[in-house]
C-alpha cells in the first residue's frame, strides 16, 4: 500500500524501512496512549480531578508536540542528520499520542460521577448532534490525513523544510487547519455522546487549544517559510468553514477533491 508522505519521512527515519522498525514506532505510540489512558482511569476515581486532568493532559500533549520546535537547533547541532528521528521519538509522537487519548478521553470521562442529562430531549438532541459531529469529523480527519500526507502529519517539516510542500488541495482553500478541524469535530461530537457535565464543560477547551498552538508554534514556522501565509491565514479560516463554502466542504468530505 503507497502511503502519501511514507518514502519521505522514511528518508529521514530508516526505522520506518523494516517491519520490526515499524512495529517499534507503533508500540512508543500506543504506549503513550495506554499510559494516558491508565491516569485517566486512576485520575477519574476522584471526581473533582476529572475535568483539570484532562485539560492538564491536552495541555501536556502540545508541550511535548513544542519542544520538537524550541529544541530544533540543540538537536541539530548534537545529531546533526539524526535530529528529526531523536525529536520524533522524544516529543512528537509521545505528543501526538497523548493528544489522542486525551479527545478519546472525553468519552468516558463521566462514568464515574455518572452527572448527566437525563431528563426531556435534551438527551435525544445530544445524541442526533453527537454522531453527526463524530462521524463528520472522523471523515474529514482521514480524508485531510490521507491528503496531507505522512510526513506532514510527523511534522517533518521542522527538520527538514527542503521535503516540505505547499499542498494545492481544495480542502485547503477553505480551511487552514483540516486534520485539527477534524479532531475538534470528533472531540466535540464525543462530548455530546457522553451527555455528562465534565465532557460538556471541556468542549470550549479544544478550539482553544488547537487556535493556541496553531498560532504560537506551527503557524509561526509557516510564515518563516512562506511569508505568503500571512495574507493566505486573513482569508481563509483554520477550523469552521465559511457559509459559501459549505458546497465545497462536503464534496471533499464525500469525494477528496
Amino acid at each position: 500500500m503507497n502511503i502519501k508522505g511514507l518514502d519521505a519521512l522514511a528518508k529521514h527515519f530508516p526505522e520506518l524501512n523494516s517491519a520490526s522498525g515499524r512495529l517499534k514506532l507503533a508500540g512508543i505510540a500506543l504506549g503513550f496512549f495506554a499510559l494516558t489512558t491508565v491516569y485517566f482511569l486512576i485520575s477519574d476515581q476522584i471526581p473533582t480531578w476529572t475535568i483539570d486532568s484532562e485539560i492538564v493532559i491536552f495541555a501536556l500533549g502540545f508541550l511535548l508536540l513544542s519542544r520538537a520546535y524550541t529544541q530544533k537547533k540543540i538537536f541539530v547541532e548534537r545529531y546533526k542528520e539524526n535530529a528529526y528521528q531523536h525529536a520524533a521519538l522524544r516529543f512528537i509522537f509521545p505528543g501526538i499520542s497523548v493528544i489522542f487519548a486525551a479527545i478519546v478521553h472525553i468519552a468516558y470521562m463521566d462514568d464515574i460521577n455518572k452527572m448527566r442529562f437525563t431528563q426531556g430531549i435534551f438527551p435525544t438532541l445530544m445524541h442526533i448532534l453527537g454522531w453527526y459531529w463524530l462521524v463528520v469529523g472522523a471523515f474529514l480527519w482521514v480524508r485531510s490525513a490521507l491528503t496531507l500526507g505522512l510526513d506532514k502529519l510527523a511534522f517533518l517539516y521542522i527538520y527538514h523544510p527542503e521535503d516540505g510542500r505547499m499542498s494545492d488541495a481544495a480542502i485547503y482553500k477553505i480551511l487552514r487547519h483540516p486534520v485539527y478541524a477534524g479532531a475538534m469535530r470528533v472531540g466535540l461530537g464525543l462530548a455530546l455522546l457522553n451527555t455528562g457535565i465534565f465532557a460538556l464543560s471541556f468542549i470550549p477547551f479544544l478550539p482553544l487549544g488547537f487556535f493556541g498552538w496553531t498560532r504560537l508554534m506551527e503557524e509561526k514556522e509557516l510564515i518563516e517559510r512562506f511569508p505568503s501565509y500571512i495574507e493566505y491565514r486573513k482569508r481563509t479560516p483554520a477550523f469552521w468553514v465559511k457559509p459559501q463554502a459549505i458546497g465545497s466542504f462536503w464534496r471533499f468530505i464525500f469525494t477528496g477533491n
